[in-house]
């Protein structure tokens, strides 16, 4: 075997740059009794999960799916490095278990598949007697994602801005990454252009959104919600905090012929000012934290005109198992986006009702998220030479596709939803029955 090149660590299948990826490059340190329990409380959840787990030589490739006795097939687990996916698992719990994909320890030839059966039997995994030790396997969130003015500012830019060109070449061309509404499902990837156009208007609707509205649009993305206002005849203030967004979305709207009814600033949405006939927030408040929903939703009541509409498209989790997260430093905080949490329904009623804002809708559609993260994931495996020629490693690739491929199965085991709101300036916190 060549020596391991300078400043890399072979671990799994592929080589890990120890400078980009420390904890992906080198083990964590474990006691021998930590692991072993994290060892056999993980086999005693596998055992009892409709999964099959093998183990493979580093150099064999993935098995095909072995049948269910009750029909179908079961996702395969393969474990290539037994030994280090225990001792990550015991030092950080499921920040091992994504840190020990991205290094190459286990793989799946049905990645959805396996994550979406961990992701639906997420309360059964520990056994209940030992659930009030899961502080010895979680940590804190850092107070450095903390989403103050300079906080948000810089979370935001550790995930959207790492390249306009990588979000293109798994995005479809209107650039837009939130959810789709598709006509039907299964969706199929020449719809879903189309159906991001569709769930635009549905909100740009939903917010009464028309010829001389005042529109306020809080997370620019790369224009196309403003673009499409703007052919409504609205008048367009979008704001961002992500450079690489804004740059572009200048020159799509410029291409667009609106740029005279769109301004796009990089601007917290604390420090946005005016009134405004309608405000349109896509999939944002997940970057907003906890600390800063009141912030958020005073935010949105105090910008907008007496009879205005604010319509939101939010991801949601039940509440219990958000407030089990809310302080806890998991994968996708440390990896994807830091400084985020997933709301409830519950907390978006009472944090919205706080602040003096009625929600009059709130409809789901959480499998069309399945299908857009799907479409989204083929496309970026399908990308992978073009991923590469931008700059980004293997063990980047693999952590990309386990987020992609960890929503996806979010939102079909129906851990996650996702939904769209309205509130209305009206009411208050007693209004309606709220929750509080």
């Amino acid at each position: 075997m060549p020596p391991t090149p300078r400043g890399q660590t072979l671990a799994g299948r592929h080589l890990v740059d120890a400078a980009l990826w420390p904890d992906v490059a080198r083990l964590p340190r474990a006691s021998a009794l930590r692991t072993s329990l994290a060892r056999r409380l993980v086999e005693h959840a596998f055992h009892r999960l409709p999964l099959q787990v093998r183990i493979a030589d580093p150099a064999t490739l993935v098995p095909p799916q072995h049948r269910n006795p009750t029909g179908g097939d079961l996702p395969v687990l393969i474990l290539r490095d037994p030994e280090a996916f225990y001792r990550r698992i015991g030092a950080d719990g499921l920040i091992g278990f994504g840190e020990s994909y991205m290094a190459g320890e286990w793989d799946s030839d049905d990645l959805v598949g396996v994550l979406t059966v961990l992701a639906r039997h997420v309360d059964d995994l520990v056994p209940r007697p030992l659930r009030r030790l899961r502080g010895a396997w979680v940590r804190r969130r850092p107070s450095s994602d903390l989403n103050t003015l300079e906080g948000a500012r810089r979370n935001i830019h550790r995930h959207y801005d790492l390249s306009n060109d990588l979000f293109a070449t798994f995005l479809d061309p209107t650039l837009t990454y939130s959810s789709a509404l598709f006509p039907s499902l299964p969706a199929e990837a020449s719809q879903l252009a189309a159906a991001q156009h569709r769930k635009i208007d549905r909100l740009l609707d939903l917010a009464g959104c028309g010829a001389g509205t005042r529109l306020l649009e809080i997370g620019t993305g790369w224009g196309e919600l403003a673009v499409r206002a703007a052919r409504r005849g609205a008048h367009v203030r979008t704001v961002t905090l992500s450079q690489e967004q804004r740059a572009l979305a200048l020159g799509r709207i410029a291409d667009a012929g609106v740029a005279d009814r769109v301004t796009v600033e990089l601007c917290d949405y604390r420090r946005v000012d005016g009134t405004y006939d309608a405000v349109v927030s896509v999939e944002m408040i997940e970057a907003v934290g906890a600390a800063y929903w009141p912030a958020y939703f005073g935010a949105l009541r105090r910008l907008l005109a007496p009879g205005g509409r604010v319509a939101l498209q939010a991801i949601t989790m039940p509440h219990e198992r958000m407030l089990n997260t809310a302080r806890t430093h998991t994968w996708i905080s440390k990896y994807v986006f830091p400084g985020g949490l997933i709301p409830s329904r519950e907390a978006i009623a009472r944090e919205s009702a706080a602040a003096g804002l009625r929600l009059v809708e709130d409809t789901g559609y959480g499998a069309h998220y399945a299908e857009t993260l799907r479409l989204w994931r083929e496309r970026f495996r399908h990308a992978s030479d073009e991923v590469t020629a931008l700059g980004f490693d293997h063990t980047f690739r693999r952590m990309w596709e386990l987020y992609l491929a960890y929503s996806e199965a979010g939102f079909r085991s129906r851990y996650l939803d996702v939904r769209h709101v309205v509130l209305t300036g009206s009411g208050g916190p007693a209004e309606d029955g709220m929750l509080r």
